[in-house]
């Protein structure tokens, strides 16, 4: 799929096109017609959502860290101040701005910035980067900013890095608050209350890009995906119209907001008008304590943090989560008994599916009953559409109810990879479909059941076992806290499966009696784990997923050692 010019067009309101932006993209008038029609897409940016709030209910509540509580009035002033600041070091439109910070409100502003200018936002630098992948990555994208802030990450001096890059126009440092800030080679982050220039009129181009993303690098090498306001929104605004967000919600995102689900409660926060809160529990405080004393309605996250904040309960004899009523699950499958558990504390759970591509595009809805929240992803949002393709031939669709890949397409999709087309157009099959690399089945009602990622597929003699099949079965054993079940290399099958767990508590359920558990529980006697291992924790990525590659290559370099494990039918355990 070949991209657009830098010189493409869009409809407006009064049917004569306007320029887009300087970035290559995917984006085609026809189909943004469609999406307009269709209301998927609006006429409003992030930053004109943030500046109808500030008029309306300037004293409001609108966005809280650690430190910090911002009404939409102060919100507003303080991203103009930073956007005055930028607009002065130069900064043109379309040019990126990448951020390395903890979760703190100073990142939402520049993303706010960013729209409000016509910049590009480079959120995703994570915690688990050192100085010197921060830059590379930050300099690769030739970002004409930084915003970072002394000793966050895995090392190195960002700062002195940074100084060597070129395309840096401005850097700001963000004063540590837990320690005294070491003198750095950069100019401060503009203050709430300081005093700014006028900032240049507002680019009120829904269409524009305003977010380039790294992909979270399960895979490979990260790629840059890119959205503008309007694929980002869409998202939101079906989000919060299908579970009843408004201004009365307090949205608390877990996710650290270098991660796509904190693009997506952002999204929902300034579509709905309601508070956010991001996970930066002051000093001493754990995560739910934050949660209890920021009023938390809507909590989002991964299943780790839902896992976490359930045994947190569990540990204090909690019934409810304070007044939390929705709690969002993604980036990874759901463990059925998490989901339940939730549901039988009164809580209605969200699963959901969803990449940094699509956004939180398919998800569950405060109606379905527990079958579908515990089993499924629910149903595609307003502005996608899902279908499923053979997995060995993305061109062609999958019969009803069988497994394949899922594909995808609407107003939530990304417009394309920063400067890389070859990855942008083998993203999508012949028919114009984004292809996921996820495997999954359709439900006769439409919902959506998740089997894993086709590049974790094992083949075991021809046959295709899902590890998310069995891993949602291990997790239903009251003795494995997490699962992962990846493939090792066979010579004569060429590949088995090997079950990693790690344990819930000390003591680690014998093998034997979790193969036992998976055959009662329905685990074919064809997919049954023949290697086994316990570990005290899984390598992850900075987002929570579990880096299987990682554990296949510590089993082939010897790293750890699986143990052989039959399983015989008639004998039993």
């Amino acid at each position: 799929m070949a991209l657009r010019s830098p010189l493409y067009q869009r409809e407006g309101q009064n049917g004569i096109f306007a320029l887009v932006g300087p970035i290559l993209t995917l984006h085609d008038p026809a189909a943004a017609r469609r999406h307009y029609e269709s209301g998927v897409w609006q006429s409003e940016t992030l930053y004109a959502l943030l500046r109808r709030h500030a008029l309306a209910r300037p004293d409001a509540f609108a966005l809280r860290d650690g430190v910090r509580r911002l009404t939409w009035g102060e919100f507003l002033r303080w991203t103009d101040a930073l956007a005055a600041d930028l607009h002065a070091a130069g900064l043109r439109a379309g040019e990126r701005v990448s951020v390395w910070l903890p979760n703190r409100a100073e990142t939402v502003v520049t993303f706010l910035a960013c729209s409000r200018n016509g910049y590009i936002i480079n959120p995703s630098l994570h915690r688990a980067y050192s100085a010197a992948e921060t830059v590379a990555l930050a300099s690769g994208i030739r970002a004409a900013a930084l915003v970072a802030e002394p000793g966050f990450g895995a090392g190195g001096d960002v700062f002195a890095l940074a100084r060597e890059v070129s395309s840096f126009r401005r850097v700001y440092h963000v004063a540590p608050r837990k320690a005294a800030a070491p003198p750095v080679d950069a100019g401060p982050f503009p203050a709430p209350d300081a005093a700014a220039p006028a900032p240049p009129p507002a680019d009120d181009n829904p269409d524009k890009i305003v977010y380039l993303a790294f992909t979270s690098g399960t895979t490979g090498k990260p790629k840059g995906v890119l959205h503008s306001d309007n694929t980002l929104l869409a998202n939101g605004r079906a989000m919060a119209a299908d579970w009843k967000l408004d201004a009365a919600t307090v949205l608390l995102s877990l996710s650290p907001l270098s991660h796509h689900i904190a693009t997506v409660a952002l999204e929902q926060a300034l579509v709905a008008g309601c508070e956010l809160v991001v996970n930066d529990p002051p000093q001493g405080a754990a995560a739910l304590d934050w949660l209890l004393a920021t009023g938390a309605t809507y909590v989002m996250g991964v299943p780790t943090h839902a896992m976490d904040m359930l045994d947190a309960a569990r540990a204090r004899g909690l019934q409810k989560l304070g007044a939390v009523g929705i709690f969002y699950m993604a980036g990874a499958p759901i463990p059925r008994e998490t989901a339940q558990e939730f549901l039988d504390r009164g809580i209605t759970a969200q699963n959901i599916y969803g990449m940094t591509e699509n956004g939180s595009h398919q998800y569950t809805l405060p109606s379905d009953d527990a079958a579908t929240i515990v089993e499924t992803c629910g149903r595609a949002g307003k502005g996608y559409e899902v279908r499923i393709f053979k997995a060995d031939d993305p061109d062609t669709e999958a019969a009803p109810g069988e497994a394949g890949e899922i594909g995808g397409k609407g107003g939530v999709l990304t417009l394309g990879y920063f400067d890389d087309q070859l990855a942008t157009e083998s993203s999508f099959n012949r028919s114009g479909w984004f292809m996921s690399g996820d495997l999954g089945r359709l439900r006769e009602n439409g919902c959506l059941e998740i089997l894993g990622r086709k590049k974790d597929l094992i083949i075991r003699g021809g046959r295709n076992i899902y590890p998310a099949h069995i891993e949602d079965l291990a997790m239903r054993h009251e003795g494995v806290a997490r699962a992962a079940a990846f493939a090792v290399p066979d010579r004569r099958l060429g590949e088995k499966v090997c079950l990693a767990i790690v344990p819930q508590g000390t003591a680690s359920p014998q093998p034997m009696a979790l193969l036992a558990h998976l055959r009662e529980s329905g685990l074919s006697i064809y997919d049954m784990p023949e290697y086994f291992v316990a570990l005290s924790e899984f390598p992850l990525t900075a987002s929570g997923k579990v880096l299987k590659r990682e554990l296949a290559q510590l089993a082939r370099d010897g790293k750890i050692a699986p143990e052989p494990i039959e399983w015989r039918e008639r004998k039993g355990a």
